[in-house]
């Protein structure tokens, strides 16, 4: 401290003296009144009693209001008006008041009224020692060169003290260190601190340096601050960058996304600064793909994914790395990065079919070869290994070859083109990669056909029902049939078999359209000379060797209405039926006086008769019945009736477009002598007719019933022989009753069928919720069969056509409306 520092403390302390006797020794003047009092002291600490410096009357304050008018604004001071006493009424700062003010005076002015007096008191703030130093920052940061001399000065922060005088910052010193020191410079009052160099620093060795600096105030006792001052030591680039590796290793899957990081290379550089400031860059000598593949950062070093990385085309990538610092000159240093491609299961199986055979003939022997497969995986391991399969459920199988993922596919067993004509394969190949995958394909295979298939025609044998009359040169029917097979070996043609049997003779008649099946019928069937005959149609397709079957057909003629009614009697002449009756005159209602008997060649309804009278002279005297010709009297004679009578009668029969005959019937009223008399000459006279009439029936009749047994026996015979094909059987009904009416029984295999006329001579009744239709009869060939209605192929021809069915029980019956007339097998 120096000799003014000095001399400034001893005034002070003589200046605190005088007021101290001044306190004890106030006189009563007008001048102003001064009072000192240090800053901090207690509140209503007394400053002094200025009634009494004043030299008021202390018992007359209160009365003459004797206070403070003027002074601190704050309050920091007030007057007892009881008793004159000045004390401290607020906390008194100086450096608050004051600031670096020197010395605090704080000036008061106080008015006592009546009289009006005014008074001065000046109080004088003392400082305390209550303020250490302190600088405004925390800490102060030098940068140094590391090749700075020694002896330099670096200039530090100085120190503020609010104190004054004494107690402001007296001194500074810094802590113990071999590179600095501490000079302080006097700049007017304030006093400068400087660092100086004492030795050369060395970045490497000591980057940086903490150093306190510590300023002290000169109160009793002191009181101090610090300041933290750090020096660092800037580099120069003396020192080469440095990798942690020389060769730095990595693996990566491939397929890794871009962006991805790979690896970090770093480079230590002991400088600082722009002199470790390191910079990294891909080799001049590195391939210019791998700059579309890869990314350096230069300023961190990190390797990046850039492009895709692909195990098939590189599994590993060998990448130089250069480091260069931004020194002046810079260094640098390089390394070297492997990185490894690891690889994933990202390809699928390829499947390559080759020699392949699209058609495969539907005879060809298994282990037969249909083409080659080849598998293959651009993966490596266990992702390029393949497994193939083929989809179940085909006759095909894969044989592996010699070579790896090398296959056959040849045939397991037979073809059938008919059952399967076509064959999609699946192939499915897939690889033992995690998670696998798999690739498939369809080979589509179609079957050759080959003539394996004989025609077959849908029914067999097949029953035709043709209805006589036919237009020769119209087609009757036709035939057709299937072959499983294609194109030429499906390509069927027809022919009839000729022979000279029997049953064949017939299909002389007969010719077919080798492409269609059309059958013409070259005559006129006539259902009275021809009901039934057979013959057999031969399909042969275009096949090498050509295959064929046959179907019989078997062809019933259905009857028309070509026939008119005969009449048998009475016997034509001239054309015409005529006949002559002598009844006595004295016979009874009832008597059958003749009966006209008529046949037609027709059968069913086309052959059912009925009779009725055209002519009668008297409609009172003859009855006719309509169904059996009988003419009886319906009355007694009388005197007045006339001697002869004439009928006509009218045969017709019941088709569609009926065809009828008459016959004439003159009937003669004799005496009842005259009558015997008449017969026995006309018994002698007509003698030979009767004998030519009976013998015509004789032989009508035996004939019939020679037919009939012989069919009898025929249908006996081929029932026997009969085997479980189809067959049809034709009968003919031999019993008629006067009409000569016929039905007509057709066999089916295991079925019978009856035409029948509309007269029932058995009295049958309808079964109830049987079909109106069908007839049931009993079968001893079976015990049940499901009854079912069979189509009125003659309803224009009136026919009703019945199926005989059999039952375990009683034998059913039907009514069948009109129908009279029925004949049981």
């Amino acid at each position: 401290m120096g000799a003014g520092g000095q001399r400034r403390g001893a005034q002070s302390w003589w200046v605190a003296l005088s007021f101290a006797v001044m306190l004890c020794c106030v006189e009563r003047v007008s001048a102003q009144i001064k009072y000192a009092i240090q800053e901090e002291v207690k509140l209503e600490s007394v400053v002094g009693n200025v009634a009494k410096d004043l030299g008021l009357d202390i018992s007359s304050l209160e009365e003459r209001r004797f206070r403070i008018v003027s002074g601190t604004e704050d309050g920091h001071f007030k007057v007892n008006p009881n008793n004159g006493v000045l004390y401290v009424h607020k906390n008194i700062d100086r450096e608050e008041l004051c600031e670096n003010i020197s010395p605090c005076i704080k000036n008061l002015k106080m008015v006592a009224e009546n009289p009006m007096e005014i008074h001065y008191v000046g109080i004088e703030i003392i400082d305390v020692n209550d303020n250490s130093p302190s600088f405004q920052e925390e800490e102060k940061i030098l940068e140094i060169s590391e090749s700075t001399l020694p002896g330099k000065r670096f200039q530090l922060p100085t120190a503020r003290d609010p104190d004054v005088v004494v107690n402001t910052v007296r001194a500074y010193k810094i802590n113990h260190n071999e590179y600095f020191s501490i000079q302080i410079r006097e700049r007017g009052e304030d006093k400068a601190p400087f660092l100086v160099l004492q030795k050369s620093l060395d970045r490497e060795k000591n980057q940086e340096l903490k150093l306190i600096l510590t300023a002290v105030d000169g109160g009793k006792p002191p009181r101090s601050g610090t300041l933290n001052v750090t020096v660092i030591v800037l580099d120069s680039n003396d020192n080469h960058p440095t990798f942690s590796q020389e060769v730095y290793s990595v693996t990566i899957p491939e397929n890794v996304e871009a962006d991805t990081s790979v690896i970090t290379v770093r480079a230590n550089d002991p400088d600082d600064g722009v002199n470790a400031d390191v910079e990294y860059f891909f080799g001049g000598e590195l391939d210019p793909k791998f700059y579309d593949l890869f990314s350096l950062d230069k300023d961190t070093g990190e390797i990046r994914v850039k492009g895709q990385i692909d195990f098939e085309k590189a599994d590993v990538y060998k990448l130089d790395v250069h480091a260069t610092d931004k020194g002046q000159p810079p260094m640098s240093t390089d390394c070297t990065v492997m990185i490894k491609v690891l690889d994933k299961n990202d390809n699928k199986p390829e499947i390559e079919v080759t020699s392949l055979s699209n058609t495969v003939s539907e005879d060809s022997k298994p282990g037969t070869v249909v083409s080659l497969i080849s598998i293959s995986d651009k993966d490596a391991g266990l992702n390029g290994k393949v497994i193939c399969s083929l989809s179940e459920n085909v006759p095909f199988d894969l044989k592996p070859s010699f070579q790896d993922n090398m296959y056959s596919l040849v045939l397991k067993q037979r073809l059938d083109r008919e059952s399967v004509p076509h064959y999609e394969i699946t192939i499915t190949a897939t690889d033992c990669g995690q998670p696998p995958l798999s690739t498939f394909k369809t080979l589509s295979i179609e079957v050759s056909d080959v003539n394996d298939n004989m025609p077959e025609f849908q029914q067999n044998p097949i029953e035709l029902y043709l209805v006589e009359n036919n237009v020769p040169g119209n087609s009757i029917f036709s035939v057709s049939a299937s072959d499983k097979d294609l194109n030429e070996n499906a390509a069927l043609t027809y022919h009839i078999v000729r022979d000279e049997s029997a049953q064949m003779k017939s299909a002389a008649f007969l010719n077919i359209n080798s492409d269609n099946g059309q059958i013409t019928a070259l005559k006129s069937f006539d259902f009275e000379i021809l009901k039934s005959f057979q013959f057999q149609v031969v399909a042969t397709d275009s096949g090498a060797p050509s295959l064929s079957s046959n179907v019989t057909v078997n062809v019933f003629i259905l009857d028309q209405n070509d026939n008119a009614p005969v009449i048998l009697y009475p016997l034509s002449s001239n054309g015409s039926a005529e006949d002559v009756e002598e009844i006595p005159r004295n016979v009874n209602a009832g008597h059958l006086v003749t009966k006209v008997r008529a046949y037609d060649a027709d059968i069913g309804y086309n052959g059912w008769l009925l009779f009725s009278l055209q002519e009668l002279t008297d409609h009172s005297l003859f009855g006719l019945d309509r169904y059996t010709g009988q003419i009886r009297t319906l009355r007694s004679f009388t005197e007045t009736d006339e001697a002869e009578h004439k009928l006509v009668i009218l045969v017709k029969d019941n088709g569609n477009l009926s065809l009828s005959a008459t016959a004439t019937v003159t009937v003669k009223l004799v005496e009842p002598k005259e009558a015997f008399a008449a017969s026995d000459v006309k018994s002698a006279a007509k003698v030979d007719e009767d004998d030519n009439v009976t013998f015509y029936l004789m032989i009508t009749l035996g004939s019939v019933s020679v037919l009939f047994l012989i069919s009898i026996i025929v249908l006996i015979a081929m029932q026997c022989s009969k085997s479980t094909d189809y067959t049809s059987k034709y009968l003919q009904e031999t019993n008629y009753d006067g009409t000569l009416c016929h039905s007509i029984q057709y066999r089916s295999g295991d079925k019978r069928y009856m035409l029948v006329g509309p007269r029932m001579s058995i009295g049958s009744t309808i079964v109830p919720g049987s079909h109106a239709n069908t007839l049931v009869l009993p079968d001893r060939r079976r015990a049940s069969e499901e009854v079912r209605p069979f189509k009125n192929l003659l309803s224009n021809n009136r026919y009703c056509l019945l199926r005989l069915e059999s039952t375990s029980t009683v034998q059913n019956q039907v009514k069948l409306g009109s129908l009279i007339g029925v004949t049981y097998l």
